[in-house]
């Protein structure tokens, strides 16, 4: 005998208030109603083990492992994938249908599920590619400003860490010292982010 298929439950998250939508297998019920943060956990308590269907987003690995702690089955999707079953205009309530019905085909991909040890891995990355970001932006905008006083190096970070100490004397020549000490302040915050990106790397 096959297997009594599992009821399917499309959650929409958010920051407060979720939405949910199923339909009722013994009674076609439709259920679409909206859940407190709080008492999300608790509606699926006393369930039985069904299949939840959400969009991968911010949060969504926290409350898939949640469930699946309880005994259901998570499906993660990406946000385009859900958005091809959207019908009429766009709601909670008619996410939360779309992220059902999208959770029910066989050919719409999962995001996988992770760990927390697997995503302290991830957030150490993020940290350190965002890090690198700031200190790429950091160099941009010096080289920017020292530009316009005429100072120019070549390309690379070691020819302008080469040059600028050079250049900083060149200008405290003939512009204000406030302005020399911002930059050399700005100069100086680099070796700063250097170390925090050193600091961040996970192996």
């Amino acid at each position: 005998m096959n297997a009594t298929p599992k009821s399917v439950v499309g959650v929409d998250t958010a920051k407060s208030v979720f939405q949910l939508y199923t339909v009722d297998k013994e009674t076609g019920e439709v259920i679409n109603q909206q859940i407190r943060r709080a008492q999300f956990l608790q509606w699926f308590a006393n369930r039985a083990p069904c299949l939840i269907g959400m969009e991968a987003c911010g949060g969504s690995q926290h409350w898939a492992r949640k469930l699946q702690a309880m005994g259901h089955e998570v499906k993660l999707m990406g946000g385009k994938m859900v958005k091809a079953f959207v019908c009429g205009n766009k709601n909670d309530a008619a996410d939360a249908r779309a992220i059902c019905m999208a959770a029910q085909q066989p050919e719409v991909k999962c995001v996988a599920i992770k760990t927390e040890a697997q995503q302290a891995v991830l957030a150490m990355h993020r940290i350190r590619q965002q890090l690198v970001k700031m200190r790429t932006a950091q160099i941009n905008n010096l080289r920017g400003l020292l530009a316009e006083y005429g100072e120019v190096f070549g390309t690379g970070r070691k020819a302008f860490d080469a040059g600028i100490k050079a250049a900083l004397e060149r200008l405290a020549e003939r512009l204000p010292m406030p302005l020399i000490d911002t930059l050399r302040d700005q100069w100086n915050e680099l070796a700063r982010l250097d170390e925090r990106v050193v600091n961040r790397r996970t192996g």
